[in-house]
């Protein structure tokens, strides 16, 4: 063992350990394994990419929307699973996926659907503009390329919704064009393997350069998905499992024992609050009071019950009742949810009102025990539940359970 200040290295055949010591403790604080004593060389883009293929071989996952060996990849799928995986989970999507395929199996079933139906079933995915995306991405392809999906970067960037990313990934899957898709996932791996300093998003395209290094035209499916399965699997955010990757050897981040300190991030500012107020009506029938939120913008085209603007400061109660939808006894409960956005975090305090009519408002009424039917987003079920709350603890809340059903 040779020691100097506080760390020491030991010696054995075919490896090296360093140990490094506090002042406070004489236990090792980190270790570095190096097989066949050498450090760790800067990974060779080739090496790198016969070792993803060899190991994808062995270790590919099984999704719905993938090929199987010798298989043909049905470009409609690649492109379904690649919508709907953006900032979204493999485990989360799978179910929506069976969902969508069971409903709409080819392209231009999909094209034939009316948006409502698309974003009810998109429902809990989060992200709506996708889902907007999706089906006018489908209608385009079958009114453009006659329900054929372009095969290549450039033909799949002019359909709806189709970014740099989204038409690398199906040009290489689905079509075995020398694309390279650079999700979170290869970000990571190539972050981790060459050790890229820069912050992201910068040290984005420092990954993304590494990544087509890399690649070099031969099997470019299954390289991108053999990179994305490793991200995904095995060099994971957090306790990557170096051990069983089969690029720890070259990886830099790993040789200096600190893999989870890669990519580098930048430090995230807090995201801002903000406060509405939502207004729930139910009429004497059992219906309740929606409307349409703007195609364009947050939760586009998606069905809301109404509420005053979103704002960074709290609304005051005779404020919020200008803005509400009709005139009406409305009741403060205390009630209010919260729902965190992409880029901001919402208070909506539920005020809510019963009517006998409700004629001439902005909005549609509709009947509370079929809301489970509205392409209602997470929020507004939030609300909703808020608002069943009051009903339950209301004094007549028993009688109007029963008028309008069950609860779902």
């Amino acid at each position: 063992m040779i020691g100097q200040g506080g760390s020491a290295i030991r010696l054995f055949p075919g490896k090296i350990e360093l140990l490094m010591y506090t002042a406070a403790t004489p236990k090792a604080t980190a270790r570095f394994d190096s097989p066949k004593n050498q450090m760790p060389r800067i990974a060779d883009p080739a090496r790198v990419r016969r070792r993803v293929l060899a190991w994808y071989d062995r270790h590919r996952r099984r999704l719905p929307w993938r090929a199987e060996p010798g298989e043909t990849a049905d470009p409609y799928r690649v492109w379904l699973s690649e919508i709907m995986l953006q900032q979204t989970t493999v485990a989360a999507v799978t179910p929506y996926f069976e969902a969508f395929i069971g409903r709409w199996p080819r392209v231009a079933d999909l094209a034939k659907a009316n948006l409502d139906e698309v974003l009810h079933q998109w429902q809990g995915l989060g992200y709506y503009a996708r889902a907007r995306n999706l089906h006018a991405c489908a209608r385009a392809v079958v009114a453009d390329h006659g329900g054929r999906f372009p095969d290549t970067e450039e033909g799949l960037r002019t359909l709806p919704g189709i970014g740099a990313y989204t038409a690398a990934a199906v040009a290489a899957i689905a079509f075995g064009q020398p694309a390279t898709p650079v999700d979170g996932n290869v970000v990571r791996v190539m972050a981790r393997l060459y050790a890229v300093d820069d912050p992201l998003p910068a040290g984005r395209a420092a990954a993304e350069r590494h990544a087509g290094k890399v690649a070099d035209g031969r099997r470019p499916g299954d390289l991108a998905q053999g990179l994305m399965d490793l991200g995904a699997t095995v060099c994971t955010p957090r306790r990557p499992r170096c051990s069983a990757c089969p690029l720890a050897e070259d990886c830099a981040a790993a040789a200096a024992g600190r893999p989870e300190d890669y990519p580098r991030r930048a430090r995230r500012r807090p995201k801002p609050d903000r406060h509405g107020v939502a207004f729930w009506v139910r009429r004497d029938d059992g219906a309740v009071l929606l409307r349409r939120r703007p195609e364009r913008g947050l939760l586009g085209g998606m069905i809301e019950i109404p509420s005053t603007d979103w704002r960074d400061s709290p609304w005051g109660w005779a404020e919020a009742l200008g803005a509400a939808p009709l005139a009406a006894s409305w009741q403060r409960p205390g009630h209010a949810v919260t729902h965190t956005f992409t880029h901001f975090h919402l208070r909506l305090e539920v005020a809510t009102a019963r009517v006998a009519g409700g004629d001439g408002v902005d909005g549609f009424w509709w009947p509370e025990d079929r809301l489970g039917e509205q392409a209602l987003p997470t929020l507004m079920r939030k609300v909703a539940a808020a608002a069943a709350q009051t009903a339950e603890r209301s004094p007549g809340g028993e009688r109007l359970r029963r008028r309008t059903g069950p609860k779902r």
